[in-house]
C-alpha cells in the first residue's frame, strides 16, 4: 500500500565518541567480526521521535521499551552468537528536531564501544553511508525503529533487494499519524499506519515477528 506524500522528509541524516558529534560509523570504533550472520539495526531511535507527543510519535512510551527489550536481549548474547549492532542516526535540517548537535537528534541508547554508529540523510539508511559494509548480503537483518512508513520501509526494502533475510519486529516499530494531503488534511491514526506498513513488507518478503518472540530471536537458531 502506499502511503500518502508527507513533507517530512523526502527519502531520508545519525551518538559514542558519535556523541556530540556527526563520525564515520567506524571511526573509534572497536570492530565485530568481518562477516557477522545477524545484525540488529535500529533506526532514528532519537529523542525526538521517542520523547512524549506531540515531538514524539503517539506510541513513543510502548515501543521505545520494546526497543529498549530488543536491544538488551543482543546485548545480552554470549560473543559467538551476539548480533552485530548498528544504531543508524537521522540528520535533519537546521531548526529540525533531528538537527545534529541538538539534545533531540541524540540517541536514546548509547552505544557501546563494539557496536557501530551510521548518520544517514536519506530515508533508505544504505544510501550515502558505509551500512552496506556492515551488513553482509548474506546476513539475516532484524529491524526495528522509526519510522515504520519512512525508514523502516525504505531499508526494509533496500535490505530485501540486496538479498538480506529481513526481521522487522512488530511493537518495535512506529511512526506518526498520516496526513492525507489528498483528502482535505484528514489523519490516519499512526497504529494503522503501521500495520499498513507491515503487510506491504511482509507481501514484499520480510518475516514479521511478535515481542513474544524476543527470548528465542538471538539464541538457538
Amino acid at each position: 500500500m502506499n502511503a500518502a506524500a508527507n513533507p517530512r522528509d523526502a527519502d531520508g541524516p545519525s551518538h559514542h565518541p558519535a556523541a556530540n558529534g556527526i563520525v564515520h560509523p567506524s571511526n573509534g570504533q572497536a570492530q565485530t567480526p568481518s562477516r557477522p550472520q545477524r545484525v540488529l539495526l535500529l533506526l532514528d531511535a532519537q529523542v525526538c521521535r521517542l520523547s512524549d507527543p506531540p515531538l514524539g510519535v503517539p506510541s513513543a512510551r510502548a515501543v521505545g521499551a520494546n526497543i529498549a527489550k530488543v536491544l538488551t536481549a543482543a546485548r545480552a548474547c554470549a560473543p559467538a552468537t551476539r548480533p552485530r549492532i548498528v544504531h543508524v542516526r537521522k540528520c535533519g535540517m537546521p531548526g529540525d528536531p533531528d538537527e545534529p548537535r541538538t539534545a533531540t537528534w541524540a540517541l536514546v541508547h548509547e552505544p557501546l564501544p563494539d557496536e557501530h554508529v551510521v548518520d544517514k540523510r536519506k530515508n533508505n539508511a544504505f544510501t550515502g553511508t558505509n551500512l552496506a559494509e556492515l551488513v553482509p548480503p548474506d546476513a539475516e537483518l532484524i529491524v526495528v525503529g522509526l519510522e515504520s512508513d519512512f525508514c523502516v520501509r525504505a531499508t526494509c526494502s533496500a535490505a530485501l533487494a540486496r538479498g538480506n533475510d529481513v526481521l522487522l519486529i512488530r511493537g518495535a516499530h512506529a511512526t506518526y499519524d498520516r496526513v492525507e494531503y489528498w483528502d482535505g488534511g484528514t489523519s490516519t491514526p499512526a497504529d494503522k499506519v503501521e500495520r499498513e506498513i507491515e503487510e506491504e513488507l511482509e507481501e514484499a518478503g520480510v518475516v514479521l515477528l511478535d515481542m513474544a518472540d524476543l527470548p528465542s530471536l538471538f539464541a538457538g537458531r
